[in-house]
């Protein structure tokens, strides 16, 4: 594969990059000297006791022997099997055949432990909801948990939906001198097509079809083994990982069920062999996951169309490697990062088409020759990013790669840098006398990115439905969602609103939704200032908005602001906040809720009291 090693760093890119490498220069420094000294100093098999070792292989069966004698990697499975949830279910086999693969090159593989896997497409619009952003901190305290016991030299993570790949990142950070490859397993093959299914809901919306029309639909699009297919925070997700070098090459779309799947998996298991702390080829996740692997993720994210919630998610992933990032950064980046990938939502096709035009191998190829990627960081799998510009295929029983190629597949899904679908990325940074919010333009119609209009107040998303169902909001209307952030209630996806929303701007009027909450990353045409901070529970402005102030969401000059007069707008009182809900389990998430930093540092009250 010709090499891009050679290439320039876009100028934006460069200047982003080492502004994050100085302000985090502490921090990863004090990362750096954790890790270092974990692999030196912390728990490790040899320092175990005698009773602890056969506590931790009594039950391995086959593999006691060659665990007991400590003389190969023992890896530790971090599973976030379920099988209620259909990305996940195909995991359910998956500890074994690694523990056959392992076995084919003298190591061995044990459970380290498993973790929740929640699903926010079941939860959406329910009340435990208000459980999903905080779940990522569980799930990373649970991959800790798993990995705390010493047996293992390596780890290989099983997870791809929302908070899983974060938390599973984030918990596995803390054991960074630990080689880690994170292995997927494939969505599942298209269903009903995308438009068909936002066309039914809106009918819904509308009341113009029942429940069982809209549940036969739903079926339709979400109807077997594997992950989602629209390009939301799951796919995203993958995404991601492979602009970090984090996955074996290419393996991000491949459905469920291949062998070519199962090639790959056995890939991961043998590369995690040899990447250990005991050969000539040490890589740690610590490592791996630096400044330069960060912007790379953030340059996919901007460069897909990716999802919102990772706004969210790398701020916290980053802060559990000592390196701290922001807003700011992200839309600096998001200038220079043109959108190359128009995937469902933002796009008709979705990640099946995506792969099949090209996907991750042509998108870093895109992106690296173009100065807008760093190849030069540590991969779990070669010299440079750029050996990730390869697709897996079979050749007979045997799996190889093959360059990305020179061509889109289809340029209606997967374009060039030199002809991408806008200039800019995906992402824009709002701000104003109602906080700093964000925005994901790349699905929105440049004529509504700028929306001005007077506001209606909500405080609970279900409000908003019963004010569209008695025609309350046929109008030019900004809707205002509050009291809906980390330490109100979760921080909420509020991706119900976006059928009746999009019900409003077809029929001709100006809409927008600001809110303190988050929006899935199925968020789509409707324009959606979100995640403002400071949030209303914490004083933050929202709480002085009342219904008829004349809301500005302004995508164009980033602005985002209530136009009333400065002396009254300082003279308001705050809206009361409303009393936590119970149920659901939600009063066991209290102390999250009460110790939480706000969503631009990753709405995490385990990063904020561990003083991450």
């Amino acid at each position: 594969m010709p090499s891009n090693s050679s290439v320039a760093l876009h100028p934006i890119v460069e200047r982003v990059t080492q502004r994050i490498i100085e302000r985090s220069r502490p921090s990863r420094a004090a990362y750096l000297d954790l890790i270092e000294r974990s692999r030196e100093q912390g728990l490790n098999r040899p320092q175990l006791s005698c009773g602890n070792l056969a506590h931790g292989f009594a039950a391995s069966g086959e593999d006691k022997t060659l665990i007991k004698s400590g003389k190969a990697m023992n890896i530790g499975i971090v599973t976030a099997y379920n099988d209620m949830l259909s990305a996940h279910q195909p995991y359910g086999r998956y500890p074994e055949q690694i523990k056959i693969f392992a076995r084919e090159v003298g190591a061995t593989a044990q459970v380290a432990g498993g973790v929740p896997a929640m699903c926010d497409g079941v939860t959406q619009g329910q009340d435990s909801m208000e459980l999903s952003l905080f779940s990522r901190d569980n799930i990373a305290m649970a991959a800790v948990v798993g990995l705390s016991h010493a047996m293992f030299e390596g780890a290989l993570l099983l997870g791809i939906c929302d908070k899983i790949v974060p938390g599973l990142l984030i918990g596995s950070l803390r054991f960074g001198h630990l080689p880690t490859i994170l292995v997927p397993a494939g969505p599942m093959p298209s269903g009903l097509p995308n438009k068909e299914k936002v066309r039914i809901r809106q009918l819904y919306a509308e009341g113009k079809v029942g429940r069982d029309e809209l549940l036969e639909s739903e079926s339709a699009s979400y109807h077997s083994p594997g992950t989602c297919t629209f390009y939301g925070t799951a796919n995203s997700n993958q995404m991601m990982m492979e602009m970090m070098g984090l996955h074996m090459p290419g393996s991000s779309f491949v459905q469920p069920g291949l062998k070519l799947r199962q090639e790959l998996t056995r890939a991961a298991v043998h590369r995690i062999t040899q990447i250990g702390w005991d050969g000539d080829d040490y890589r740690p996740l610590g490592l791996c996951v630096d400044e330069k692997a960060i912007v790379n993720a953030i340059a996919g994210l901007l460069a897909t169309g990716g999802s919102t919630n990772h706004v969210i998610h790398l701020p916290a992933i980053a802060r559990a490697a000592g390196i701290q990032i922001d807003w700011d950064d992200m839309d600096e980046l998001s200038r220079a990062v043109p959108l190359i990938a128009s995937v469902y939502p933002n796009g008709a096709g979705d990640v099946n088409a995506f792969a099949a035009a090209g996907g991750m191998p042509y998108v870093i190829r895109e992106l690296i020759g173009a100065g807008l990627a760093h190849a030069d960081i540590m991969t779990v799998y070669g010299k440079s990013l750029e050996e990730g510009a390869q697709e897996p295929v079979m050749d007979g029983d045997t799996l190889k790669w093959r360059a990305a190629p020179e061509v889109s597949g289809d340029e209606k899904m997967l374009r060039p840098v030199a002809a991408p679908f806008q200039q800019e990325g995906g992402f824009r940074l709002l701000k104003g006398n109602l906080g700093r919010g964000t925005i994901k333009v790349s699905a929105v119609d440049p004529s509504r990115w700028t929306i001005e209009a007077p506001c209606r107040v909500f405080s609970d998303q279900n409000d908003v439905l019963a004010a569209f169902k008695a025609g309350e909001l046929e109008k030019d209307v900004v809707v205002v969602v509050r009291f809906q952030g980390p330490a109100s209630n979760g921080m909420p996806e509020l991706h119900k609103l976006t059928p009746p929303l999009g019900v409003l701007q077809d029929r001709g009027f100006k809409v927008a939704l600001v809110t303190d909450g988050r929006m899935s990353g199925a968020s789509g045409k409707v324009p959606a200032a979100i995640h403002v901070s400071p949030e209303a529970k914490t004083g933050g402005p929202l709480a002085k908005l009342r219904d008829g102030d004349i809301v500005r969401v302004c995508a164009d000059t980033g602005e985002l602001a209530a136009l009333v007069d400065a002396a009254e707008w300082s003279a308001r009182d705050n809206a009361p906040a409303p009393e936590a809900a119970m149920g659901v389990g939600r009063e066991l998430f209290a102390l999250m809720r009460l110790h939480s930093d706000e969503a631009e540092r990753g709405g995490s009250a385990m990063l904020a009291a561990a003083g991450l």
